[in-house]
């Protein structure tokens, strides 16, 4: 349950702002249809956060405990720093056309969106850390949905009201706790 908890918490707090949160008030401008939007939403971050918890179970098996707590300690350092640079959307980001309907936009958007992405790297780095990847990839599409979806339906009040700043030195400070207590053998 801890992995649950945290990966949703973390990746919730990490997204905001992120350019995939900003792809979701793109999309909610230009189409107005929010469900299949939401729908692509969670079809895509599912897709994406499975591979990438796969991966970071992968990882814990090729690497020693040692060199893992080493990887996993200075890659949720570098998260936190990573955190504090806010992300833009590109241009090339909202030239989906809607050949391939609201739905398929989103979910093909989303996917390519998150490759590479602060959320899919937490997603591998936290997989790596808890035995039951299934429990980390739950939280993080949680996670997701719950950063995104409202944007979806609330677009700019939403963006308005909430700190982005502080939200992202919050994420940068849990990032860096788990860097640290990795690096100590600390769960």
């Amino acid at each position: 349950m801890e992995a649950f908890l945290v990966s949703t918490g973390l990746v919730a707090l990490a997204e905001m702002g992120d350019k995939t949160q900003l792809l979701s008030l793109v999309l909610a401008a230009r189409f107005r249809r929010p469900w299949p939007i939401v729908w692509g939403i969670f079809v895509a971050t599912l897709a994406n956060h499975a591979l990438a918890g796969a991966l970071g179970s992968a990882v814990t098996a090729w690497l020693g405990p040692e060199a893992l707590r080493w990887v996993l300690g200075l890659s949720f350092l570098a998260m936190a720093v990573w955190m504090l640079i806010p992300d833009r959307l590109d241009e090339d980001d909202e030239a989906a056309a809607p050949r391939l309907g609201v739905f398929g936009t989103t979910v093909v958007a989303f996917f390519l969106a998150e490759m590479g992405d602060k959320t899919q790297i937490a997603t591998v780095m936290l997989a790596a850390q808890y035995t039951g990847w299934l429990w980390v990839v739950a939280g993080t599409t949680l996670g997701m949905m719950l950063a995104n979806a409202p944007v979806v339906w609330f677009g700019d009040r939403i963006t308005r009201r909430v700190p982005l700043r502080a939200v992202h030195l919050v994420s940068a400070l849990i990032f860096a706790v788990l860097g640290v207590l990795a690096l100590l053998g600390g769960r």
